[in-house]
Parts: structure tokens; C-alpha cells; sequence
């Protein structure tokens, strides 16, 4: 059973998008879609047991088609909305304008009709599988908000009716901000993972695969490219971010030869594009940032006052408690740990339950000459991620040494 539930598991994370994407136009219902494959799931279960088909990914498809067209069948509210989802996705190849599967489903579901954050919360949840928790990391709120977000998403869509086809080239745009915000959220996610090991790769590597081709498809906005030379900035330095016992190496104590130099290359390529568009937009600007680590020959050459100064403008543009606290930390680089420590006074409200936040002060307290040791403590208290925890845990003992 235990090797059924693998196999299960593996399949649904390689073929939920194409399953929801066929699900979403047949049923036109995010609720509807993601139940017939709940039901397809726990059908493999029993199913599955006795046999594991040739292809299990073909099974899931079927048998999750054949869920929803029952549920439309005794469902009036969605026979009622039948006339409009008349289009038939069997027996023919989609003629769409996006032609990445994966892709074609994250831009249908950021529908304009939504506020940005709701497309960005319901797009994580319904495509990346993301958890409540997870989305709610990624907007530093509570999951509370963040199920609230996805309901008024699903009410939305389902009161307006709308018609769960591929946009058409000029309905893209409207759709970007959040495109791009879903990309980068799964890219943070594979950055540093909530549980496990430091990092998650293959999160990584389908965030960058996505970017890429955002840039194939709209090769004049600057924002797109930004994302792409932010991603490969950060990308280029996952090996040398870990040990090999999985323990974490910070920025400062990183062998830079580790790092990609094909990815710093494409990095700097997609950085110069979006420069060449004119692009000042959160995305660029981050690049700049992570772009002004990426080419630092050593930690000590960082050149810190160029990197405040685009902390200064970033703000301006983004005023997150999260970019807050990175300038804050590019201030204590450059001006010292007290000016550090006043700029992060800032946001110690809005991060009252963010681990980093008590990990980051900590930092500063003991560069400062100070007791670190309650800070220390309370970011382990709130971190999930076990490489992060294993981090802390060893500043502690250090302390007490």
C-alpha cells in the first residue's frame, strides 16, 4: 500500500495541471474541478491495489473526467451553465496561445476579474497545490486571510460565470502581474522550503522553466525579464548553499566558484534585457539587488551602498515589512549594527511571528555586543524549516559555549 501511495503521490505532483486545465473548461468550477480529482485520487487508492494500470497518469486523467461529468450531470447549478461551456476538450489538440500546459493553466486562472493577491492566493492553491500555509508565508499573513482570499476568489468566479478558456494574446497582459507573482512565489518556496531539507529544487527548476518562457511569450516586458534574472541570480548559488550533511552555508561563507556560472550568464543576459525596456518595477529592481551579490567577487567587496540604495527605491515602489527588514540588513552592512537595528524597529510589529525577523536581529544584537540569546530563541520557536532549525540551533549552543 505504502508503494501505491508513492506512486499516487508522484503522479498527481507531475499531472495536476493538466488534469485541473481539463477539468476547469469541462466543468467551468474551480470547487468542481478539484473535487472530481480528489475523487480520482482516492478511486486510485482502492483501485490501484489490486493492479497499478500502465499508465497511471492516463488513469487519473480518465478516471477524474469521468468524476466531473457525473457531477455535471446531477449538479443543476453547473448543467445550468452548460450553453457556456459547451467547447468539447476530447478527440482534438487545443489551438491555445499559450502552448506550455502548465504555463496555459496559470494564466487561465489569474482572471482579471480578481484582485491581483486573490488571483496570485487561488492560482497557488488550485495549480501548485501550495498549502494555506504555504500561500500564507509567501504574503507574510495569517491563513486565515489567505483561505478568505481563495473563497472570495472561487465566489467571484463562480457568480460571474466565467468561462474557463486559455486567454487570447490580448488578455494576457492584464493577466501578468499575477503570473508573475505566482512564479515567484514558487520560486521563494523552493528557495527556502516550510518543512525538510533548506531547499526545494524542483520547485527551483519549474519556477525558472516558467520564467523562460513568460519571456518567450511577451519578450517586451521588462518585468518578465526581471523575474527571470532574479531567479537565475538565486538559482546560480544552490549548491553552495548547502553542506553535504544538508546544513546551511550563509551568503558570506559561500564558495562563489560553486556557483552556476551558465545561470549567473542568463542571469545577467535577462537583467540587461529588462534594462534595456526601461524596467524600474519590483522585479527589476530585485534582480538589481540579487544581481549586485550574483557578480561581488567575495563578500567583502559587496558593495553595499549601491545595494541600500536600490533597497531605497525598491521600498518606494514595494514597502513590504519583508524588503524592510533586507535593507535594514543592508544598512547594518554599510552603517553599522545600531543603524541596522533602528532601521528594523520599523517592522517589528509586522513581524512579530516571522522567524526571520528574530533571526535577523539576533545578528545584529550580537555584532552589536549584545545578548542575541531571546531572539535566538524565538525564531527557533517559529521556524519550520529543518535546516533553518538545525541553523539556530547551533547559534544557541554557540552561545552557551
Amino acid at each position: 500500500m505504502a508503494d501505491v501511495a508513492s506512486l499516487l503521490a508522484a503522479t498527481v505532483a507531475r499531472e495536476r495541471g493538466p488534469i485541473l486545465g481539463a477539468l476547469l473548461r469541462l466543468s467551468g468550477s474551480v470547487d468542481a474541478a478539484e473535487e472530481a480529482l480528489q475523487e480520482a485520487v482516492l478511486g486510485a487508492l482502492e483501485s490501484w491495489r489490486d493492479a497499478v494500470p500502465a499508465n497511471p497518469g492516463a488513469w487519473l486523467v480518465t478516471a477524474a473526467k469521468n468524476k466531473a461529468r457525473d457531477a455535471r450531470r446531477h449538479d443543476a447549478i453547473v448543467r445550468a451553465k452548460a450553453p457556456l461551456l459547451a467547447e468539447e476538450i476530447e478527440g482534438r489538440e487545443d489551438t491555445d496561445t499559450v502552448a506550455d500546459d502548465y504555463l496555459r493553466l496559470v494564466f487561465t486562472c489569474c482572471d482579471p476579474a480578481l484582485a491581483v493577491d486573490n488571483q496570485i492566493a487561488l492560482t497557488l492553491k488550485v495549480v501548485c497545490g501550495f498549502t494555506t500555509e504555504e500561500i500564507a508565508r509567501a504574503f507574510v499573513c495569517s491563513e486565515a486571510t489567505v483561505s478568505q482570499r481563495i473563497l472570495r476568489a472561487k465566489q467571484t468566479l463562480e457568480g460571474t460565470k466565467v468561462r474557463y478558456a486559455t486567454p487570447e494574446r490580448r488578455e494576457l497582459e492584464p493577466r501578468v502581474t499575477a503570473v508573475l507573482g505566482v512564479v515567484h512565489a514558487m520560486f521563494n518556496e523552493g528557495h527556502i522550503g516550510r518543512t525538510g531539507p533548506l531547499m526545494r529544487l524542483d520547485l527551483q527548476a519549474e519556477a525558472l522553466r516558467l520564467a523562460r518562457l513568460v519571456c518567450d511569450l511577451l519578450p517586451g516586458e521588462p518585468e518578465a525579464f526581471g523575474l527571470l534574472a532574479l531567479v537565475a541570480f538565486n538559482a546560480a548559488r544552490a549548491r553552495s548553499r548547502v553542506r553535504a550533511d544538508g546544513s546551511v552555508v550563509l551568503l558570506a561563507a559561500q564558495d562563489r566558484s560553486q556557483w552556476d556560472r551558465e545561470l549567473l550568464r542568463e542571469g545577467l543576459m535577462a537583467r540587461a534585457r529588462a534594462r534595456s525596456l526601461g524596467g524600474r518595477g519590483p522585479y527589476v529592481l530585485s534582480a538589481e539587488l540579487a544581481g549586485a551579490h550574483a557578480t561581488a567577487p567575495t563578500w567583502e567587496s559587496t558593495d553595499w551602498r549601491a545595494i541600500v540604495a536600490l533597497y531605497d527605491a525598491l521600498v518606494a515602489v514595494v514597502p513590504s515589512p519583508i524588503v524592510k527588514m533586507n535593507r535594514a540588513i543592508a544598512v547594518a552592512m554599510e552603517r553599522g549594527p545600531a543603524a541596522g537595528l533602528a532601521a528594523l524597529k520599523e517592522v517589528a510589529a509586522d513581524l512579530a511571528d516571522h522567524h526571520l525577523f528574530y533571526a535577523t536581529r539576533a545578528d545584529l544584537l550580537e555584532r552589536a555586543g549584545k545578548d542575541p540569546r531571546r531572539d535566538l530563541e524565538k525564531a527557533l520557536s517559529l521556524s519550520t524549516n529543518d535546516a533553518e532549525r538545525a541553523l539556530l540551533r547551533e547559534r544557541l549552543a554557540a552561545r552557551g559555549r
